[in-house]
């Protein structure tokens, strides 16, 4: 559906992990490994090995607001992606390639999506998402409406998790947008599922989520401890002592570097210490 990784740790460069490794974000944008699509109407199993619907990233520098770059063709196409992951060194970045579902192929439609100091950006799906898009959509605050400028299913769930206390509690919040989106599924009589994995943050806490109505998650993994960083990160960098890199599917050929996040799962990255803990979506 969509590749997306996420880092935070000491400073690297981006290039350190979107283009340099052997499995590297731009490889996936063309040749993704972990591309099965079930129970998707018109998909054929097996769909999206590649990600050339936009692409783009999100890093935390010393300014309190993150930088963005977006664009809607393919990530292997744009060489300002390569010259820019080249000189900018970041602590904590989100990178994101686009399989469009839901929205048409635009740069407002391209992950990540930001809010003050807050990005996001999913891999999944809001089933059904045409026929309840305007309940959704009227339960977004009004004062954050007005910031709602593509036409995605991922943007209106970060905007609904944003009204429901996102930038208070995050656990809660995210809980309480895929009840309600759940809520609004089954009112509708949609039984296809909502998938939601995700990766959002404040610039100074990681998070993210690995879950699914039905139980059956798009991947997240993460890196199984900061010195397995030396078979991820380019031969000529110097490997970071701590930091922890989240990612729909390994950037390299060792399968013993990552461990897979289990469904139904609340992820937390503070200090490069990683929190696992139960999602469990409620609608109050």
């Amino acid at each position: 559906m969509c590749r997306w990784l996420a880092y935070m740790g000491p400073e690297i460069y981006l290039e350190d992990l979107i283009t340099k490794p052997a499995r590297s974000l731009l490889v996936q944008s063309r040749f993704a490994r972990e591309n099965y699509v079930e129970n998707m109407p018109g998909m054929p199993d097996g769909a999206f090995p590649t990600n050339g619907d936009g692409f783009g990233v999100a890093w935390f520098g010393t300014r309190s607001s993150p930088g963005l770059y977006r664009d809607l063709r393919p990530a292997w196409s744009d060489r300002n992606l390569v010259d820019l992951a080249a000189q900018v060194r970041s602590r904590l970045f989100l990178a994101h390639l686009r399989a469009a579902y839901h929205g048409i192929v635009q740069r407002t439609n391209s992950h990540p999506f930001r809010y003050g100091n807050w990005v996001f950006q999913h891999n999944g799906e809001i089933s059904g998402f045409e026929t309840i898009k305007r309940s959704l959509q009227f339960a977004v605050a009004e004062e954050l409406f007005c910031y709602i400028k593509g036409t995605t299913d991922s943007e209106t769930a970060f905007f609904l998790a944003l009204t429901f206390g996102l930038e208070d509690d995050p656990k809660a919040a995210m809980e309480r947008m895929v009840g309600f989106v759940e809520h609004e599924q089954k009112r509708a009589g949609i039984t296809r599922p909502f998938r939601l994995t995700c990766a959002f943050s404040d610039g100074n806490e990681l998070y993210a989520i690995r879950y699914s109505t039905d139980g059956k998650p798009k991947t997240l993994y993460y890196n199984r401890a900061p010195a397995d960083m030396d078979d991820v990160l380019s031969a000529d960098r110097d490997t970071p002592e701590s930091g922890t890199i989240l990612l729909s599917e390994p950037i390299d050929d060792c399968p013993d570097n990552w461990l897979e996040v289990p469904p139904a799962t609340f992820v937390s990255v503070k200090n490069s210490h990683v929190t696992i803990e139960a999602f469990e979506p409620r609608t109050a």
